[in-house]
């Protein structure tokens, strides 16, 4: 032992730094998960349904082997042997019931869904790189391009094509139907057969503004409307006969009365 902590002592720093020294490069490995991937193909099924007890015996045998590189210094390497060794006892032995946290299955399930995702990692990562790439599969151009845009405008439309469009426009904007508003409208066939309903309690002379109908006198528009309408149905009802009609002078009030026989 004092021979060895001589030799020790006799190596320079860098020696030793050297010697000490771990470069993680197992056949192109670059950590333990990279590792089960590929030893999880040789069974040839889905990740899903690799046997981790065969994957664990696999490990450990590359691992046995691999010593010569100095595997021993990786420490994740031994880590996940050591997570394995204890994974593949627990799948070994019955549960234990009293036993919490998650069982032996779903640690076995979680690790395959992690080779899963590194594969379709590398996947994507292999297609990634095999695209082209500029400057080795194309490259652009030395110059780059001068793009002059011209634009040249001929006006085809006259004076008379632009008063045309314009009016056209305005009588577009400004041009409304006519709707009668029904609301204030008040016919002749109403007057005529309201008025029909009062002639027996005409008495003397009235002034004809007495018989407009309720509500028709205070709106300009009904007030006319209703006026028009009773003067053309007592007119009517003169020419038969049933009632009187006189206006003492130029714009007097009309009266009416019933005719007498």
């Amino acid at each position: 032992m004092a021979d060895d902590w001589d030799e020790g002592r006799s190596l320079s720093v860098a020696d030793r730094l050297a010697a000490e020294a771990l470069i993680v490069d197992v056949e192109g490995f670059e950590g333990p998960l990279d590792l089960l991937l590929t030893l999880s193909r040789t069974q040839k099924v889905d990740l899903r349904r690799i046997s981790v007890l065969k994957l664990a015996e696999q490990y450990m045998i590359f691992v046995n082997q691999a010593k010569q590189l100095r595997i021993e210094l990786a420490a994740d390497y031994l880590v996940m042997a050591a997570w394995l060794a204890y994974l593949k006892s627990r799948l070994l032995l019955p549960p234990d019931p009293t036993e919490e946290g998650p069982s032996a299955e779903d640690l076995a399930a979680h690790l395959a869904f992690q080779l899963e995702r590194l594969e379709a990692m590398r996947d994507a990562a292999a297609r990634l790189m095999a695209r082209d790439q500029r400057g080795r599969d194309f490259f652009v151009r030395g110059l780059p391009e001068d793009v002059t845009l011209q634009r040249k405008v001929t006006w085809t439309a006259t004076l008379v094509d632009l008063m045309r469009a314009y009016a056209r426009i305005r009588t577009k904007d400004e041009f409304r139907p006519f709707v009668m508003d029904r609301h204030h409208v008040y016919t002749m066939e109403q007057a005529l057969e309201r008025m029909r309903g009062m002639l027996n309690w005409f008495g003397d002379w009235a002034d004809l503004n007495g018989y407009l109908p309720e509500g028709w006198d205070g709106h300009p528009m009904r007030r006319r409307s209703a006026t028009a309408a009773h003067f053309a149905a007592i007119l009517e009802m003169a020419k038969r006969g049933q009632i009187e009609v006189r206006q003492g002078e130029t714009f007097a009030p009309i009266q009416i009365r019933r005719k007498e026989c």
